[in-house]
């Protein structure tokens, strides 16, 4: 009988904590087997041990202090009783490792292919023009286009997908059985995702590489994966064929797991459990005329060419005059970087409203303008052209009464300073001088994001992402705002975390009536929260209307190959797409 390419028994990892002799355990009794040319997927939200699993394959906690029990066995050699040069024969020869990170994966001062030509020569007795040469050959084979030019690029002249192209050369320049993929489109956009899952595929069909796929994203599993293993607190509660575990599920985890995914055709958060929004949340006549909105709205409505009127706030203005006063009104901006040659349109004439108790949702790829657009409607940036209106008056600088919560909670709070203490500061830069106000201010709306008023006095990193998170949305509230920009809010959050923080959007809009500008690249997210959604792409807003209608039927190519895509949870259906994917690109 063949041997495993993969064999771990009873895997036990523990990590020193406080004082001598103190562990915390974070994978206890793991087993699992992976067969050469096979694929498993491990899901499990954040903190759940898949991620230390996965270490655990190269023998990556070795001098870290952490204690390991049970075998790990990788192409025959058994990893903990490895030595040194066994260690290093098995990274990268026998099995390569590709992280989620490709930035802090690479070297920032060294030339790609100079890196990619490294790992070879250590692996490979050879010159350094034949490890130069493989090195070209592993970019061509990723899809890096002019790959000899291109190998002589350093990391940061790379865009993130072509940065994640160039780990996965790296980890094939030596040619092992084993693929271990660590989050490896975490922080790319769909589209980018398709691209490399497709690789990914690609390059197991053509080598026949076993495939470890480690992912909180449920939907990539289901791309690329023929079996998954669910993991929570450590331990397997759920394995098997990953159509069956899928469809049906037989742990409450892996049930709870599936129903947070955000899915294209699955009930949207601002529609489940509520009634239609009440009168005095939004703009008189809104609820009945919400649904011509579409025809009313602005900017490149359903992808077709711009009203010559809208595009002034004259024009503009009259043409939504039953919908009463939006809270925030885009006209004709643009916003440009860089001089002369080098000059950059990041937003290229976009017009558009929101309106009281809706939520706008902005997709598209990076680099699409999206972002930018959104620092504009709040003033954070400034229109090199253009206008912004709130409540009906040109507005320049930071605007009253907008708000911004930002993707990443840990740089945008202050780690010296008690969460409460963040929160608070809007209120005092609007004025408020009484302390004790203040503080009832900040613990009644820590209660109202789901976290306790004795939260005040902790610090972030005492928190978790989606904790922080709602830090973030209690301090963008704490000023009463009429508009709040969430720039992707949600995108480096596990997807339980994810339906949590979405539903509290959901929950506070409604209580509220606050206009809500959601970004995001998850076209899935964007979809659960939103009413309308516009689609930029290269700076401009191809597409726009009612979210169900531009999902439904799509009118641009470009939100076409957006929605294609979107991973889907049925592995049978993502076969099918993946073998079409290339036509919609195209």
């Amino acid at each position: 009988m063949t041997e495993p390419l993969v064999e771990v028994t009873d895997l036990t990892v523990e990590f020193p904590v406080g004082g001598p002799g103190e562990y915390v355990r974070a994978v206890g009794g793991v087993s699992f087997t992976l067969e050469a040319g096979r694929a498993l997927g491990i899901v499990g939200e954040s903190g759940s041990g898949k991620s230390t699993v996965a270490a655990a394959l190269l023998g990556l906690h070795r001098g870290t202090g952490a204690r390991l029990g049970g075998t790990v066995r990788v192409g025959g050699t058994d990893v903990a009783a490895a030595s040194v040069a066994e260690l290093r024969r098995l990274r990268g020869g026998t099995a390569a490792m590709v992280f989620q990170d490709p930035l802090s994966s690479l070297d920032p001062y060294h030339a790609v292919g100079d890196q990619i030509a490294e790992v070879h020569r250590i692996h490979a007795d050879v010159s350094r023009r034949a490890a130069r040469a493989r090195a070209v050959e592993v970019l061509e084979r990723v899809g890096i286009p002019d790959a000899v030019r291109r190998a002589r690029a350093r990391p940061h002249e790379f865009s993130g997908g072509m940065r994640q192209r160039a780990l996965i050369a790296m980890a094939l320049a030596c040619e092992p059985r084993l693929l271990i993929a660590d989050e490896p489109t975490t922080a790319l956009d769909v589209t980018v995702q398709a691209q490399i899952l497709d690789l990914i595929h690609e390059l197991r069909e053509e080598r026949g590489l076993g495939l470890l796929l480690v992912t909180h994203d449920v939907g990539v599993a289901a791309e690329s994966v023929e079996e998954l293993l669910v993991m929570r607190g450590g331990h397997v509660v759920e394995r098997g064929a990953v159509g069956g575990v899928l469809s049906a599920p037989a742990d409450p985890y892996t049930r709870a797991l599936l129903g947070a995914v955000p899915r294209l055709d699955a009930p949207r958060v601002k529609d489940r459990g509520s009634a239609p929004d009440p009168a005095p949340q939004t703009p008189e006549g809104l609820g009945s005329a919400r649904s011509g909105l579409e025809s009313a709205a602005g900017s490149q409505t359903r992808g077709s060419a711009p009203d010559p009127a809208p595009q002034t706030p004259e024009g503009l203005g009259s043409a939504r005059s039953g919908l009463g006063l939006p809270v925030v009104e885009a006209f004709s901006l643009r916003r440009e970087f860089g001089r002369g040659k080098r000059r950059v349109s990041a937003v290229a004439g976009v017009s558009l409203a929101v309106y009281a108790g809706e939520t706008l949702g902005i997709v598209g790829e990076s680099g699409s303008g999206k972002s930018t657009l959104g620092r504009m409607l709040v003033g954070l940036l400034e229109p090199s052209s253009g206008q912004v209106w709130h409540e009906g008056g040109e507005v320049k600088g930071v605007a009253r009464g907008a708000q911004m919560v930002f993707q990443d909670p840990v740089s945008s709070l202050n780690p010296r300073r008690s969460i409460g203490e963040s929160i608070a500061d809007p209120l005092r830069a609007a004025g408020e001088r009484d302390g004790a106000a203040v503080r009832a201010r900040v613990e009644e709306l820590l209660l109202r994001v789901g976290l306790e008023a004795a939260h005040y006095d902790r610090y972030p990193h005492e928190f978790s992402g989606g904790q922080r998170q709602r830090v973030g949305i209690a301090r963008a509230l704490a000023p009463r705002p009429r508009l709040i920009v969430c720039d992707e809010p949600v995108s480096a959050l596990d997807v339980t975390t994810q339906a949590q923080v979405t539903a509290l959007l959901a929950e506070l809009q409604r209580e509220l009536g606050i206009a809500l500008v959601f970004i995001a690249h998850d076209l899935a997210v964007v979809r659960q929260v939103s009413d309308r959604v516009a689609v930029m792409h290269a700076g401009e807003v191809v597409e726009e209307g009612l979210v169900d209608e531009v999902y439904g039927h799509p009118a641009h190519a470009y939100t076409r190959q957006l929605l294609a895509a979107v991973p889907a949870l049925d592995p049978e259906l993502a076969a099918r797409r993946r073998s079409t994917r290339q036509e919609v690109f195209a």
